[in-house]
This record gives C-alpha cells, structure tokens and sequence, in this order.
C-alpha cells in the first residue's frame, strides 16, 4: 500500500428509468442524510434531493473518488483519488496508499504507519480518506452532513464474526472521528436492489450480485414498484450471502501467474526446492507491497540469492525494490485485467525495470488463473440461493454491479447457474452509492 517515489525536478425530479444517477422521489426538501460507498477501488456519496442527480461529484465533475491517498513528501501534504495517482506517476517523492477499505478486518488495523518521518495509526489514515468523502460531499452540497448511512459487505471477514463486528465498529469510530453523529449501515448488495429497484415496472425476484475490489456480495431480494416505499424491507430480503474475494485477489493471481515469474517467482534453488514465495505474494497484494522495501526483506533476497540456480529473475526483483516500482507494476496489471475484459490480450512494456524487458498476459491466462476464485464464487451463490430455499428457474433477474462485475469468466459463469433470468448491469460504480442515499432518505428522513 506504500510506495516511494522520487520525482525529477519540473518545472432530483421524477427520474427516467434509464437514468441510474436520478432517483423517484415525491418529497420536495432535500434528505438530512446521505449515503456513503467506501470501496476498496472507488468510493462515492450520494445524497436524495429535488431537481438533482442523486450522486455528489467528488473530484472535479466526477462522481467517483478513487480510494487513493498519497502523501506529497516534497510539499508535505496528502493528495487524494486521481490526483494522488497522477503524482504518483508523475514522479513526486512520497508514498502511495491503495486498497485502504481492506485494512478492515485485517491485522493491520491495530498498527500504524510511517507517514511524513511521524507514526499515523491506520484508523487516521482511513478517517483521512472517509473524511475527504465527507468534507467534499458538503462543499458540493452546501450543507453539512450529521446523519450517514454507510454501505458495508456481508462479510468484512470470511467465518469470523468476532473480527467482522470489530470491523464494523472500527469503522463506526472513524466515522465519528469525522464529525458523523448518528451513523447506521447496509449490506452493499441491498443498497444495489433498492437502486435497481426504482427503475423497475413489475414484481421481480432478483438476484443483486456485487463484485467490488475486495468483496463478492449477493443478496436475494422480491422487488417491486409498490414495495419500494416501504421503510421496512426486511421479509423482502431472502438471504444475503458473501465471500472475501474482489478485484484485488483477481489482480493478485493475474501478477502471480503472468507476471512475477519474470521477477523470480517459480525459480529453482540449487537444493531444487523452489523460491520462498513471501515477497512475490507481498508485491502481488496493493496494501502489503511496501513490506518488499524493508531492509529485514531485502536482506533475505540478498540471501537468498546465493542459492538461486537462475538469477536473473531475483535480479530484477532488486531492480524493481531499487526503483519502488511496485505500486507502478501493480497498477500495469489492475490496467491489463480491464482491458482483458474486451480484448484477447495485453502487451506490457516492462522497460522502466529492463531495457527490451515486455510480457504478453492473455485473457485465457488470467481466466485460469481465477478459476479457483470463480468456484468458490459459485459456492457462495449455491448457498445463498439454498439458504433462500429458492431454485434457479425462480429467479426473474441477475443484477451485476460493481468495479469487478464485467469480467468476462465471472459473469458467465453466475449466468450460467441461472440460464432463465434475465441478466442486467446497473452502474458498476454508482448503483450502491444511489441505494444508500435511498436508504438514508428512509431512515432519516427530509
């Protein structure tokens, strides 16, 4: 999630039903509350009133911020979402932090880091980012929020109730620490349903499949014109179901598997054992990548080294360390997993590390890197539409959202299980920001 970079001197009216970024209302006053979509890729907030589009732009005229903070070290100052990244990659001495939503739940929460030569616990950087969310929200809106509806996965933490509660709460804190008074949550795939939901013109029984950077969330939810003023929706929601694997872990193995065998990894030792793992996993994962700078680390590669049959790949390795261009390889393999989603292949010019140095990642390479992620997937739709008690054919519609919805091998494969309903993309980056604001008008009221 960290990465140093030295930079060479420079110089809401009745909405349509094709129209996701408006929502139905009949009140005339804007909402006291709004609705927040922290996610691990991008984040949104949207908020209910008349005459306007339901999502608040956040950077510039865009409605999404991505989940980015770099620190400035040269101006000593953080940056955030597309500015971050374009400093980034503008050369700006400073470090990158991505994929901050997955601090949730992790062991990590509960430690700082070094931020400008001073230790920021990894709560205040989260508060940090969820505050930008918060501070740019009210400026567009000309008003400040005291009432929020967050958006949260089923699961923060696979098979850990314990660690998903403290999740939550943790986040409830930073949520707080900003100046939220009375905060609640929902489920993100339910936010998705009531968006979908006000667009609709009969009954449907819809399956909402959200796959986010960090999370693949399903729920089974009855929909219908005359269900969508209710404030409690509870018999409506039949079962809601997750699993901790999102667009981070598809990235992950598409780098394992196409792309860090040039840095080493599979490379034999003179024992003919294989490399240990740990630093290719690390460099693989957005917010462990800095872990590979550590001098304990690099020792252990300097180690090593002596017993590799081939070095060459160990060799680029330190090359890329050297640079800490791990961030930069880890954003050319987040670009090539979504240009596979409509092309066959991708050329990657590695030059920054090599001089001649490129790799050729392909679509059917990626799609069996995942297929173990993509089971389980499934698994996970199986036991939802079981906890339901409901069978395929029963089900009218798959709603798709989220960042990681559109890859190709995911979304057949979910089709596949229900070959008889009908498939729909909502808006992979708003749908559950504009549910959330739904929620929050409900909940809070006008």
């Amino acid at each position: 999630m960290v990465g140093l970079r030295i930079r060479p001197r420079l110089a809401y009216t009745a909405r349509p039903f094709f129209n996701r970024n408006l929502i139905v209302m009949e009140n005339s006053s804007p909402a006291r509350a709004c609705g927040i979509d922290f996610g691990t890729s991008n984040s949104t907030v949207g908020w209910i009133r008349p005459g306007e589009e339901t999502l608040i732009a956040l950077e510039d005229d865009k409605i999404t911020l991505p989940s980015v903070v770099f620190f400035n070290f040269e101006e000593r100052r953080p940056v955030y979402g597309r500015l971050a990244l374009h400093e980034y990659l503008e050369n700006y001495e400073g470090r990158l932090m991505r994929s901050l939503k997955s601090l949730l739940g992790s062991k990590l929460i509960k430690h700082d880091t070094s931020v400008l030569g001073t230790a920021m616990p990894f709560t205040d950087l989260l508060a940090l980012f969820i505050g930008q969310l918060k501070s740019r929200a009210e400026a567009n809106a000309g008003r400040e929020f005291e009432e929020v509806v967050l958006g949260r996965p089923v699961f923060f933490v696979d098979d850990d109730p314990m660690a998903d509660q403290e999740a939550e709460n943790t986040l409830v804190d930073v949520a707080r620490k900003i100046g939220f008074k009375d905060i609640s949550f929902q489920y993100e795939p339910i936010a998705a349903a009531f968006d979908y939901e006000s667009t609709i013109e009969k009954e449907e029984l819809v399956l909402i499949v959200d796959i986010g950077g960090g999370t693949s969330d399903f729920s089974l939810v009855r929909l219908s014109p005359n269900r969508r003023h209710n404030d409690n929706r509870q018999s409506d929601i039949l079962a809601t179901g997750g699993v901790h694997i999102g667009g981070t872990d598809f990235d992950k193995q598409l780098s394992l598997n196409g792309m860090m065998p040039l840095f080493g990894y599979g490379s034999r030792m003179k024992s003919g054992a294989y490399m240990p793992t740990s630093h290719h996993m690390n460099l693989a994962t957005w917010h462990t990548i800095n872990s590979v700078y550590s001098q304990k680390s690099q020792l252990a590669l300097g180690s090593m080294r002596y017993d590799i049959e081939d070095t060459g790949g160990i060799d680029r390795l330190f090359k890329l360390i050297e640079q800490r261009a791990g961030h930069w390889l880890a954003m050319e393999v987040e670009e090539t997993k979504i240009q596979l989603t409509h092309e066959d292949s991708r050329h990657v010019a590695l030059d920054r590390i090599e001089a001649g140095l490129s790799v050729d990642l392909s679509r059917a390479l990626f799609e069996s890197s995942i297929d173990a992620l993509l089971e389980r997937v499934r698994g996970s739709v199986t036991q939802l539409l079981n906890d339901a008690s409901v069978s395929v054919a029963q089900v009218d519609t798959v709603f798709f959202t989220g960042g990681s919805s559109g890859i190709p091998a995911l979304r057949h494969s979910i089709s596949a299980m229900l070959p008889n309903a009908r498939h729909v993309e909502g808006n992979i980056f708003g749908s559950i920001g504009s549910g959330l604001a739904i929620e929050a008008s409900k909940r809070y009221g006008y």
